[in-house]
């Protein structure tokens, strides 16, 4: 996942965001015979207004000193979102390669964030490194998620969700789950497109997964900042987990994911047994 892939992915993003508008929805004619769903590489151009040669070297991956103002203008015409918008500028305007992975020091999580984990006895939290990575937890949060159970390579979010013979299982809305994750690795993936390691994550998960290499396929992008997640414990149930994401200020490409269930609700004593028993355990 190197420059290349940022060329070519730029490309790939805007010819399915544009596949997705109806000529008619911009107050283009919707007759004539059209090869390809959407609008056209030229539509683009005259609606954004720039020229189509120019807008061509863009979805070429040429265009590496495109102004936030012609950026800003195709976002508009193909009705991107702020993700959206945010990673088009990322692929289209990669950053210069930085020093190799090899050469970086591993994802460490500080001990005062550790702490900060330990003291939530009563909420699930983990902290996600770069590639959705699981880099630290709590008790609580291993005795949802088993992570101290995973070999160090498995504690991985896109590789349980993908690869795990028990996902579907375990979450109860396993396509939405899918969508989602990949959805914010792709994000990840956009922002270290020199990074091996991720490459190799995407490329195994590409020849592992045929659910994997067609969600990959849809090019979204979609940031995980807040929700709820179903997840089918083999000891507690079905548990009902809100969650909230927080960055850590000083490494923000760590995220603590944080479940949040309503107080005294059914999960809130499903997890509050959950823990008395991981406890004894």
């Amino acid at each position: 996942m190197d420059g290349d892939w940022t060329t070519s992915e730029v490309g790939d993003f805007l010819r399915s965001r544009r596949a997705r508008i109806r000529p008619e929805e911009v107050g283009l004619p919707a007759h004539g015979r059209r090869r390809v769903p959407g609008l056209r590489r030229e539509e683009v151009a005259q609606l954004a207004g720039v020229s189509v040669d120019y807008y061509i070297r863009l979805e070429q991956g040429r265009g590496t000193s495109v102004s936030d103002a012609v950026l800003d203008a195709v976002a508009r015409v193909l009705r991107l979102d702020e993700t959206e918008q945010t990673y088009l500028r990322t692929v289209a305007r990669p950053r210069p390669r930085r020093r190799a992975a090899a050469d970086r020091p591993a994802a460490r999580v500080r001990p005062g964030v550790q702490l900060l984990l330990d003291s939530m006895d009563r909420t699930p939290a983990f902290v996600l490194g770069r590639g959705m990575n699981v880099l630290a937890w709590n008790a609580l949060g291993d005795a949802v998620a088993g992570f101290t159970r995973m070999a160090p390579a498995e504690r991985n979010m896109p590789r349980q969700v993908f690869l795990a013979p028990a996902a579907r299982e375990l979450y109860p809305e396993w396509a939405a789950v899918a969508a989602q994750t990949v959805a914010h690795l792709r994000i990840d993936a956009g922002r270290h497109s020199d990074d091996p390691e991720l490459c190799a994550l995407v490329g195994e998960l590409s020849l592992k997964s045929e659910d994997f290499r067609r969600l990959w396929a849809d090019h979204q992008v979609k940031e995980c900042m807040y929700g709820v997640k179903r997840v089918r414990h083999p000891v507690a149930g079905l548990l009902t987990l809100p969650y909230e994401t927080l960055t850590v200020p000083a490494d923000p490409e760590q995220t603590i994911v944080v479940y949040t269930p309503e107080p005294g609700s059914e999960t809130a004593e499903r997890l509050a047994l959950l823990g008395s028993w991981a406890s004894v355990g």
